[in-house]
């Protein structure tokens, strides 16, 4: 492992994307546990992508164009299901909930998986970006693959916390200014609605 590749990882992983509004949605709207749930969520969904880049699914995402469609269009509904249920649901931000049950921080981190597997960029990202620390004949190159996405996954979740705890910070300020949080949630529910159609309209 090398310095540029935490710097590279780190420069990826601080780029606001679905999952950093995700985290930050949770952590205004449920307190810094449920953030904390919603970076734990979105870190698990990084999982699949770095085993499909081991194991070369990948690369059939990129030679496929029917298997890369089918998953984003997949994903881009789901993006814009979370965005109408933030616009619909009145507690999809619910401010007094300081501790999320056990049901709900399921649904919590369910989203946030959910939220990263639905993106095939993230596959096609790891297949470019892995081989580029570990050369193909190094010994042993696909444990080091596997070591670095752990990495990576690492970081993404130390950074999603501090997003949390970021956005958890904010509550106060929220709280005693309820128009701020009818604002912010449709804030995020357009971010998320645009992040939807940007992926349907993205080339590969």
């Amino acid at each position: 492992m090398t310095y540029e590749f935490l710097i590279t990882s780190l420069v990826v992983i601080l780029l606001p994307g679905t999952g950093v509004i995700y985290t930050l949605a949770l952590g205004i709207g449920g307190g810094f546990r449920a953030g904390l749930l919603a970076a734990f969520g979105c870190t698990l969904g990084i999982v699949p992508h770095i085993l499909a880049s081991v194991v070369g699914l990948a690369a059939l995402l990129h030679a496929s164009a029917l298997a890369f469609e089918v998953l984003r269009y997949i994903g881009v509904a789901y993006l814009l299901f979370i965005a109408w249920s933030l616009v619909k649901e009145s507690k999809a931000l619910d401010l007094r909930a300081e501790q999320a049950p056990a049901g709900k921080a399921f649904r919590i981190v369910r989203k946030g998986v959910l939220t990263n597997i639905l993106n095939p960029k993230l596959s096609l990202f790891f297949l470019a970006f892995l081989p580029q620390f570990v050369p193909a004949s190094a010994p042993g190159a696909t444990a080091q693959m596997l070591f670095l996405g752990g990495v990576f996954m690492l970081l993404t979740f130390l950074v999603f916390a501090l997003y949390a705890a970021l956005a958890a910070g904010l509550r106060r300020q929220v709280l005693s200014r309820p128009k701020i949080m009818v604002w912010m949630q449709r804030s995020f529910a357009a971010a998320l609605g645009l992040m939807g159609l940007r992926l349907a309209l993205a080339d590969r």
